[in-house]
């Protein structure tokens, strides 16, 4: 009963951190996919698989969350022989060692940078092999909409955005760039996403725009565009792709036995 009580006041918090979020993004995607739309069709609310994007939306951040803190206390008592709960809480305060010291809008930068360097290299390998099957989830959309931001299988979760975060924590970056950097993931991850046909003009070889990421979800060319924030990796890389005066369509993978539904995705892979 205590565990069922705990579980669903997780689930309460969650609701209330991340419903003023979908409320709010799903009002001015709505406005500004109706103005300047990359793809014609439906609006994001009659999306197909909706439902299931939205059950990630509650998934994921709870999944995340968790896993982040016991990977961080685990580590931190091998690493750092800190045993004691409230003493590693006082290490993580405000960071720790050299990097603490920086200034924190530094501490922010040198996080997206970081971070969306390894990302880019940690999606890449999701592209390849067994990890594929994982990340496909992602891709299943036909219909895709700033909702897809979160469709992530834990899998995918806990070797791409959970474990640079912990390892961003172990180097010393202070916990309170998060109160920066976390709303700023969560829009320009949704932005890449939405329905948009905005390419940034010049910045495109320099930052991620939506016609960028929605190369890299049609269907058969899913070996470009892997950067989440800065495009100038793929640029770097050799997988840059934004053929000029073409927007992409026609989203999804080749696998049709793929489910819908929370549940019947994080099982299918395995």
């Amino acid at each position: 009963m205590k565990l069922a009580l705990e579980a669903l006041d997780q689930l309460l918090l969650t609701l209330w951190h991340v419903a003023p979020w979908l409320a709010g993004m799903g009002v001015v995607f709505a406005l500004l996919s109706r103005l300047m739309p990359c793809n014609q069709g439906k609006p994001w609310w009659e999306k197909h698989g909706l439902v299931t994007d939205l059950s990630y939306w509650i998934f994921a951040p709870i999944f995340t969350r968790y896993l982040r803190i016991w990977l961080t206390v685990c580590l931190t008592m091998w690493i750092f022989h800190i045993n004691d709960g409230q003493k590693i809480g006082d290490f993580y305060l405000h960071g720790h060692g050299p990097v603490s010291h920086l200034p924190l809008w530094l501490q922010a930068i040198g996080y997206v940078v970081a971070t969306d360097f390894a990302l880019y290299w940690i999606h890449r390998g999701f592209h390849r092999g067994l990890l594929w099957k994982y990340h496909a989830i992602h891709h299943a959309s036909e219909d895709l909409e700033w909702t897809s931001a979160a469709r992530f299988h834990p899998v995918n979760l806990a070797l791409g955005a959970a474990a640079v975060d912990v390892v961003a924590l172990l180097c010393g970056v202070s916990p309170d760039i998060f109160l920066v950097v976390g709303p700023f993931d969560i829009i320009t991850s949704c932005m890449v996403h939405a329905n948009l046909n905005w390419s940034f003009g010049p910045l495109r070889y320099v930052v991620a725009s939506p016609v960028f990421h929605r190369w890299h979800h049609v269907t058969n060319l899913r070996d470009k565009n892997f950067a989440g924030t800065l495009a100038l990796w793929d640029l770097m890389f050799g997988t840059f792709h934004m053929p000029q005066g073409v927007l992409p369509s026609g989203f999804g993978i080749d696998d049709k036995a793929m489910p819908e539904g929370l549940m019947p995705q994080l099982v299918y892979p395995l």
